[in-house]
């Protein structure tokens, strides 16, 4: 077990270092992984301690680390499960509007995160000429232009009609995301309602409750989302995934556990 536990240490420490050289040291959580490296390393040294010394143990001690450690792995595991769950089983229904989450924007170039959800985009757009996109991100440190925007540009470049863009520049969190994308598809129904009033030909809803409303993000990030629309009282939600990077999928999957853990705590979703 002690080279177990010496041999993930490691690991995490190996990890840290192709995600420095690869996003950088600035990358959210990173830290993680030495600190991962460190409890492992902890962990090994106490159990070869243990076993060497078995008397010398107070028998509580191991069994609540035990204890403690396998509540985490299970909590976690099941966290796990429910966003994996939620990237398979995504909609393929047709929406009539798509809640496009922002990523980071490099300058006023995309990420190659926020590329992959653009063109899952792109793809969903050119099938479903009826759906309007919400382009949803505000302008955060080292970027020269909002994510929505950079969104924008990009999709127009590649034959999206404007008319079928819509931009919400102010949020800079998923619950932001939500919360003024909404308020952007309750504007734009309302707008359909005078406009309808005006010309005679019938009558549209002048909130989104009803609108059938879709959240396109990366795959381990469709179950927040998601949540977090439901408790906004978006409650005919769907959620359409597009694939991670490739290199950092394990860190944005543990990085995304802890992140439902502290939004479902703090009362987000």
């Amino acid at each position: 077990m002690t080279w177990i536990l010496e041999g993930a240490a490691v690991l995490c420490l190996l990890y840290y270092g192709i995600i420095a050289l690869y996003s950088g040291l600035s990358t959210s959580f990173a830290l993680f992984w030495p600190s991962m490296a460190v409890v492992f390393a902890l962990l090994a040294a106490g159990l070869h301690y243990y076993n060497k010394h078995p008397q010398s143990v107070p028998h509580w001690l191991p069994v609540s680390v035990a204890t403690f450690c396998t509540a985490c792995a299970v909590i976690f595991v099941a966290v796990e499960l429910m966003i994996g769950w939620s990237a398979i089983a995504s909609s393929r229904r047709a929406a009539e509007y798509v809640i496009v989450l922002g990523a980071k924007v490099r300058g006023s170039e995309v990420s190659n995160s926020l590329k992959k959800r653009l063109d899952r985009a792109l793809n969903y757009a050119e099938n479903n000429p009826n759906t309007v996109l919400v382009l949803s991100g505000g302008q955060g440190a080292g970027e020269d232009i909002s994510e929505a925007r950079a969104m924008y540009d990009y999709l127009l470049y590649n034959g999206i009609p404007e008319s079928q863009l819509l931009l919400e520049e102010q949020s800079v969190n998923t619950v932001q995301n939500i919360v003024y994308s909404k308020k952007v598809i309750d504007y734009q129904e309302k707008y359909k309602a005078m406009a309808a009033k005006e010309s005679l030909m019938g009558s549209y809803r002048e909130r989104s409750d009803s609108v059938k409303i879709a959240v396109l993000t990366s795959n381990y990030h469709v179950f927040r989302a998601k949540s977090i629309a439901k408790k906004q009282e978006i409650y005919n939600v769907s959620g359409i995934a597009a694939p991670g990077d490739p290199v950092l999928a394990i860190h944005m999957w543990v990085r995304e556990g802890f992140a439902v853990l502290k939004d479902k705590f703090m009362g987000k979703m």
